[in-house]
């Protein structure tokens, strides 16, 4: 993952807790949606294509 990634508008769900709780963070660009740990924002990031996000959140609906 490129450094760039440090200039995305990274932002946490809704349904996060405000107490810390362990998330995701993710940042939508035209090509793809970028996902970090919330806890340790300095890791590397990885990004998956935006159908492929598409697919992961319906099934996570689903569930």
């Amino acid at each position: 993952m490129s450094s760039g990634t440090t200039e995305l508008a990274w932002f946490k769900s809704s349904y996060s807790g405000s107490q810390g709780d362990d998330c995701v963070e993710i940042a939508i660009t035209e090509q793809a949606v970028h996902v970090r740990d919330s806890k340790a924002v300095s890791r590397p990031a990885f990004a998956v294509g935006r159908e492929g996000w598409r697919s992961f959140v319906r099934f996570v609906d689903n569930a």
